[in-house]
């Protein structure tokens, strides 16, 4: 009686680390989420400074030649 007991036990504490795992799993990917969202709208952002002001230059002629 004492092996199926302890079968049993050290099955509920390998779902129970595997659900704690998994939590964190899940926690990590959405902070790495919000992180690349953050950078995308960054990189975004200076696409379109560089967008303007090649919009300028060009206006202006003073290209390089």
């Amino acid at each position: 009686m004492f092996w199926p007991m302890l079968a049993i036990a050290l099955g509920f504490c390998g779902i129970a680390v595997l659900g704690v795992l998994g939590i964190r799993v899940f926690l990590e990917v959405r902070r790495l989420g919000r992180q690349v969202a953050a950078t995308t709208e960054r990189i975004n952002r200076a696409a379109g400074d560089l967008e303007d002001a090649a919009t300028r230059l060009a206006a202006t002629g003073d290209a390089l030649r």
